[in-house]
């Protein structure tokens, strides 16, 4: 045998000898969520029960097929000499930061019992693989085998899917509600408006009512509402400052007219130039300033004493937006005196500069308390 022929063997006698890490990447937690099963999970038998455990749970969850994979290419491993182990480590419901720095805890700790010299990733998608580069950092990725689903293409299996999402439309109020109640709303007034020939009118209504419906599904606008106005002492207190803060905001509008008015009297021109009127728009501005501040005020302070009543660290954040607020309020009012008397734009940078220094002040207090009593956990919790 020569000596190139013997190095090869030897190379290829430590590659099989190697220890290999097979772990199955579970970035969203179904497997805990969903099963309740605490990861990560080491060894052949504990994974395999896991899997079970999440494909009785959900039938049609893929993360059980990726499991079963990554233990048929451990008993693989194993047939071909490798000295290799089988492992499940899972992220955070929302995954982000806190998801990703769970799994590289979970990898840290599998390798302190097991040394391995690599890993092979096991995934069901590019949103489990985008965890690579950070298991990269801990332990080299020799290989990446992406499991995917098989199916059955037939007419019977797509007419099953469509029939289902069909039922779902029909009979779960999370959908029937948008699917079907604001279509029917719509054919029920178009209906009407024919019989009393109000067609072309009634067109105008139906555009905005269908515009409204799209805004509202998609800046989730309804359930927004359904949080805010949750029977508790916070979503009380969050619906009664809401409605004054709305009421006060509309009252600032009449304060300003009238600030305007003596303004406009003694000036009568056309509407655009007594809007374009660099005076008129300051005595505007600034007979709305009060009550406009107090209506955003009252709101931003619903929101602090519901996260204050509930224990919520958001109420950090509550209390920095008011400050904020009560900042740019001398702000606007030189602003407007300016407009109002034509004074200089450099009397703005006194209340500017003295704005920022409060909220930067504020704001590392707040946030050294936030960091001091959390240790770094998300101000969006």
């Amino acid at each position: 045998m020569s000596a190139k022929e013997a190095s090869l063997q030897n190379e290829t006698t430590e590659t099989k000898t190697s220890r290999l890490l097979v772990i199955c990447v579970d970035r969203d937690d179904d497997i805990g969520v969903k099963a309740g099963v605490v990861t990560p999970v080491i060894g052949r038998n504990a994974c395999i029960e896991a899997a079970q455990r999440l494909a009785l749970e959900d039938p049609e969850d893929a993360d059980s097929n990726s499991i079963f994979a990554a233990v048929k290419t451990f008993e693989d491993l194993i047939s071909k000499g490798y000295q290799a182990e089988v492992v499940i480590v899972a992220g955070t419901e929302n995954k982000g930061v806190q998801g990703d720095e769970k799994i590289i805890s979970q990898v840290k700790t599998i390798t302190a019992k097991f040394a391995a010299s690599g890993a092979v990733i096991v995934s069901d998608g590019e949103d489990d693989e985008s965890v690579i580069p950070i298991i990269q950092n801990v332990l080299p990725i020799v290989s990446v085998k992406r499991v995917v689903m098989r199916v059955s293409r037939t007419v019977e299996y797509s007419y099953a899917v469509l029939g289902r999402y069909l039922k779902a439309i029909a009979f779960d109020s999370k959908y029937s509600k948008f699917f079907l109640g604001v279509p029917g709303m719509l054919l029920l007034i178009g209906g009407v408006a024919t019989v009393l020939g109000l067609t072309r009118e009634i067109f105008a209504v139906l555009v905005s009512i269908l515009g409204g419906a799209f805004l509202i599904r998609a800046f989730d606008v309804d359930r927004a509402w359904t949080n805010w106005n949750k029977p508790t002492p916070g979503g009380f207190i969050r619906t009664f400052t809401l409605v004054a803060g709305i009421v006060m905001i509309l009252a600032s509008l009449t304060a300003g007219i009238s600030s305007a008015v003596p303004n406009i009297a003694t000036k009568p021109d056309s509407i655009l130039k007594l809007v374009l009127n660099q005076q008129t728009m300051g005595l505007f501005v600034s007979g709305m300033l009060p009550f406009l501040w107090m209506g955003i005020g009252c709101i931003f302070g619903g929101s602090l004493l519901s996260s204050w009543f509930k224990g919520s660290i958001r109420s950090i954040t509550d209390i920095l937006r008011l400050i904020v607020l009560v900042t740019l309020y001398p702000v606007v009012s030189q602003f407007t005196t300016i407009m109002i008397k034509g004074e200089s734009p450099f009397t703005l940078i006194p209340p500017l500069l003295l704005g920022l220094a409060v909220i930067l002040i504020s704001a590392s207090l707040l946030f050294h308390r936030y960091r001091k009593k959390k240790g770094g956990e998300a101000l969006s919790e």
